[in-house]
């Protein structure tokens, strides 16, 4: 895909939006901000609702997901995060570690406003610290997904060379969180989460669930720099296009939602000032997002497999075993997946899509600017998510069953 030159939105001075010299007086210094202070309220109240899932009409579908086995890297896992908890400090691990039903799951947020006291922030740690968290990373995950994961980190850094604000916006501004006790049978997971950036893992009875994921970068390629050529998003932005050019015109009549992305035919409040037109980001475990667009049935055998082959290059964040798994759920409910678009088809326009089923929800976004300058939705600020519907999110629907066999199990 063609690259647009971000470089004319670069701000200059007070524009930068950086409030303060370290992560906290940042964070301090958005407080005044009106919008900032709505949105953070917002947060708190979705935060207080117990947690059902993401449902397309409010009614969770039950029976969706086993609680089995699926191929998870279990042995693995529990050998990188013993050697992480070797070489933290007793602050460290008391700051690091949650218990498995901790609230603080829902907690992740992609702005990059350091507003948490739990985690080990990662530009506070040794070397050491900050290597065995990746470990944890990089077997929990696919070579291609861990590649995002440091993709992302590293374009964060990015931002933060071309707005000279390396403190607010670095590599390693980022939250890690351990939850439960690693073990190769019962519950417990991972967490990582920062500007443009959350991996939430939970891994029970050999199952591995990767849910909910965001990832996002503006500018979304480095140009300069010791990250220069680093890019990321233009696999899903070429796919995402491509399936769409690849419909009859009585099918993209029925997938385009709107040709606009800021505000023609979008009903109110569909975008968002901080969101845009993503639907399922930070504290929206509970959104209610009905069924837009074209629905898979109607797709030809070539269009069902570029749909197939989209969703996987979102799902390949899991690692190869857990990742058929997950594809298969998927294909089990092709028939009543829906693909939606906002915004126009040519080459250098921005737009929306996503995909949304019974048992995953994917979404695309072009962004407008954040600390770059642009008013409207440019091709170089993205963010994409990924949701399990219906419960399972952070695995809800699997530890429940897990946890009412065990129950069973006690006699009672």
């Amino acid at each position: 895909m063609s690259r647009l030159d971000f470089r004319p939105f670069v701000p200059k001075g007070a524009s930068a939006r950086i409030a303060g010299a370290t992560a906290r007086e940042h964070a301090h210094g958005r407080v005044p901000d009106r919008a900032t202070n709505r949105l953070w309220g917002a947060w708190d109240r979705l935060a207080a609702e117990p947690f059902r899932g993401v449902t397309a009409n409010g009614v969770v579908m039950p029976g969706l997901y086993r609680g089995e086995p699926n191929g998870a890297p279990v042995e693995a896992m529990v050998g990188v995060v013993a050697a992480l908890l070797g070489v933290l400090s007793a602050d460290e691990r008391t700051r690091c570690m949650e218990p498995m039903n901790s609230e603080r799951w829902r907690h992740w947020q992609n702005t990059e406003a350091w507003l948490e006291t739990h985690g080990l922030r990662l530009a506070d740690v040794d070397v050491r610290v900050r290597e065995a968290v990746l470990a944890v990373v990089r077997v929990s995950s696919s070579g291609p997904g861990y590649r995002t994961v440091r993709d992302v980190m590293r374009l964060n850094a990015f931002i933060g060379y071309l707005i000279n604000a390396p403190a607010v916006l670095g590599e390693w501004t980022f939250t890690f969180v351990l939850f439960g006790e690693p073990h190769h049978v019962e519950p417990w997971g991972w967490q990582l989460f920062g500007h443009h950036l959350a991996v939430n893992c939970v891994v029970v009875n050999h199952q591995l669930i990767l849910s909910p994921i965001f990832f996002g970068a503006e500018p979304s390629y480095a140009d300069a720099g010791p990250f220069a050529g680093t890019a990321l998003f233009e696999d899903e932005e070429r796919d995402g296009l491509g399936l769409l050019r690849a419909l009859s015109s009585e099918q993209r009549a029925r997938a385009i939602v709107s040709e606009d992305m800021m505000v023609g035919d979008l009903p109110p409040g569909r975008r968002h000032f901080a969101d845009n037109l993503n639907l399922g980001g930070a504290f929206q475990d509970n959104r209610i997002i009905p069924y837009e667009g074209l629905v898979a049935d109607a797709l030809d055998g070539a269009q069902r497999r570029r749909l197939l082959a989209l969703i996987e290059r979102y799902l390949g964040t899991l690692p190869p075993e857990p990742l058929s798994w997950r594809m298969a759920e998927v294909e089990n409910h092709l028939d009543e997946t829906h693909f939606c678009w906002i915004g126009n088809s040519h080459d250098d326009s921005p737009f929306y899509y996503r995909i949304q089923s019974p048992v995953v929800m994917i979404e695309f976004d072009h962004h407008i600017g954040v600390f770059l300058t642009n008013a409207e939705p440019q091709k170089f600020h993205v963010h994409t998510i990924v949701r399990t519907p219906n419960g399972n999110d952070y695995g809800m629907d699997v530890l429940g069953q897990h946890y009412a066999r065990a129950h069973r199990g006690k006699g009672s």
